[in-house]
């Protein structure tokens, strides 16, 4: 894909991209279809579940920020509900070799 394309197009010339409600109608269809509750699942949810499966693999606060274009670290600490016990697991699993 080039940087101008949308992954999902719009069914209409004047828009480029499908509508936040159309995206959440196809989340909605896809999780019916698997036999999941689509009550338990939307498109907040899944946005935030994939950051916040990313900061636990990585530990990097500062990539989750980018992704989530939060201007501000606090902000995306917030949002994961990093606590003080995350940041120091974090830390004890690095050791500095000299």
């Amino acid at each position: 894909m080039a940087g101008s394309e949308h992954l999902w197009p719009g069914r209409f010339h004047e828009r480029l991209h499908i509508s936040t409600r159309q995206y959440a109608r196809l989340v909605r269809d896809w999780v019916t279809s698997i036999g999941l509750e689509p009550s338990a699942y939307d498109t907040h949810s899944m946005r935030r579940t994939k950051v916040a499966q990313i900061y636990r693999k990585t530990g990097n606060l500062r990539a989750v920020q980018l992704l989530l274009g939060h201007t501000k670290m606090d902000s995306t600490v917030r949002y994961l509900g990093v606590e003080l016990e995350d940041a120091l697991a974090i830390a004890e699993a690095v050791e500095i070799w000299s």
